[in-house]
Formats: structure tokens, sequence, C-alpha cells
């Protein structure tokens, strides 16, 4: 916990940086969003683990009326998942612009709870090791008095995108998810889409019926292919293939929406699980659709009201 604490101070120096006078997604120019802010403390379904996270849920402050009927009303959420490298300034980014247009956010911690650092050398083994880490986010919020259990989102980028895609089949809900509860709506980054139905425990072919829109790079040195995420899709029974949609950014590597300096990396899942090095370079272009898109989707697939 206090290595979240850590991290959630030096995030919170980090979205002050990033302040801009137009908020994507915003309901307004300008519009910056009163919040309820808690860092949270949760059960991970099947394991001793407890789950970490920070909560931040649009209230209006601007009176002790309007807190006591915000206080009165459920909100639609979205679980925002980090990457190998852990939590960062995109998770900050993407809630923003989500709170804005009046969706709660959770960013959890994966590392924390296992006393993990990060990065290729410094994560569990297998991505299926945190369906807990969604599930009990899920629970959480489902149980959480301002926010509408049937609507809440995941959304994770790398690491954080696989998760989210592993949380829409449906034998990975059955095992870790509460009697009916489900995601609402799946949002993956890059999420390396070579490794679905090919490698073993990465299911992806019965899901759970919800909407999934996946944001990729052309130049991914993961799937080293721009059609690795539309084949996918496309591989999928025609009952479930209505309800993905891929999105793929010309130019963009792996990580396109950091906000940090390029970086070259070694990663044992470069070129479709051969190895080798790769590449995250920011593109400010699709980094800013990305955001956009995001309050889009879940505006939509929430039902967010105008």
């Amino acid at each position: 916990m206090t290595q979240l604490l850590r991290r959630s101070a030096s995030l919170v120096t980090c979205l002050l940086s990033l302040s801009s006078p137009a908020i994507v997604g915003a309901r307004h120019a300008g519009y910056e969003p009163d919040l309820k802010t808690q860092l949270v403390v949760y059960p991970l379904p099947g394991t001793k683990l407890s789950g970490v996270g920070r909560l931040q849920v649009p209230t209006d402050l601007s009176s002790a009326e309007a807190t006591r009927a915000s206080a009165a009303t459920k909100v639609p959420a979205v679980v925002i998942v980090h990457g190998t490298g852990g939590m960062d300034a995109k998770g900050i980014m993407y809630a923003r612009a989500l709170n804005s247009a009046g969706i709660a956010t959770l960013e959890v911690d994966l590392w924390s709870p296992r006393g993990l650092s990060g990065g290729w050398d410094g994560r569990p083994k297998h991505v299926r090791e945190n369906l807990p880490d969604a599930f009990g986010a899920l629970a959480f919020l489902a149980a959480h008095p301002r926010i509408d259990g049937r609507r809440v989102g995941i959304m994770g980028f790398s690491w954080g995108g696989v998760l989210s895609m592993l949380a829409a089949d449906e034998a990975s809900a059955a095992e870790h998810a509460q009697a009916g509860q489900r995601f609402a709506a799946h949002m993956p980054f890059y999420p390396i889409c070579f490794a679905y139905n090919r490698i073993p425990g990465y299911p992806f072919r019965e899901l759970t019926g919800a909407p999934i829109y996946i944001l990729t790079g052309a130049n991914d040195r993961y799937d080293v292919d721009p059609r690795a995420c539309d084949k996918l899709a496309d591989s999928l029974p025609d009952k479930h293939r209505p309800h993905v949609r891929v999105k793929v950014y010309d130019g963009a590597e792996h990580g396109f929406n950091n906000l940090d300096r390029p970086r070259r990396y070694l990663d044992p899942y470069h070129d479709q699980g051969k190895g080798g090095e790769g590449g995250s370079t920011p593109l400010p272009a699709a980094r800013q659709d990305s955001v956009s898109e995001a309050a889009s989707f879940f505006g939509r697939t929430l039902k967010v009201a105008p």
C-alpha cells in the first residue's frame, strides 16, 4: 500500500503537468469535473490478496444540496489497467477524459499486491494470473453505492489490454466473476492479437457478448502485422464478430499513447513470440484521437446521459 501511495503522489504531479483548457470528451470546453477520489482496497477472488487502486467518482461539489443529489445518483464506471511498466500518466489522462464525460474510473495497480516491480522480468508468468484483479475490481464497483454495476467497462494498455481481452472470454468470466456480473464494454489498447487462440491460456472465441473496441498500431513489433487484430476479429464465430471493432493507427508503435520519451526494449513476445527488440514511440495525434475514442466508446456503450 505504501508503494501505491508513492505512485499515486507521483501520478498527481503528472496530472498537473497535463492540464489543458479543453478536455477531450468533456461536456463543454474547459469543463473540469468535481471528483471524490479515494485509494481503495478490495478482495481478489480466489486469492488471499487484496487489490488496490485509485477510485474517482464525478460528484457535484458546488453546494451542499448538489452534493447530496450527486450522492443519490449512480454513474457508470471504467476499470483502467496499466501495462508491464506499471501505473503511469496514461491512466490519469484517460481517467480525466472519462470523468469529464460523467464516468467514474478505477485505476488498478496489478503489481503492488504481489510485490512485483514490473518490466518483462518483473511481472507474472501469465496474464491470466491477473484475472482476479479485473473481476475483483468489477465486484467492488458493483457494490459501491455511487456506481451502477450493470454499466462497468474495462480498458487497458499492453498487459492490461490483454487482460481486458481475456475478461471478455465467457469461460474466464464465469470462473472469476460473481454470479451474473460481466463487464459491459471492453477497450484493449495494443493487446498483442497474434497470441489469442494460438498460445495456451489466451482464449478469445466464446465471448460474453459485450462490445469490444481494439486500438492498435500498424508498426506494433509484437504482432508484426497491421491486420493481426482484424484477422482475429474475422476468425470469430458469426455471432460474436459484430461485437468487435478494430482501429489501426498508421505509423504507430506499441505504446503509441505513452507520454514519456521514445524507448526500445526487449520482450520475449516481440515478433509473434520469437522475441527480440521492439519500440514504444509516442504518436501525439494517435494518442489524442484515442482519448477522444475512449470517451466516445464508453459514453455510448455505458449509455451516459448527455
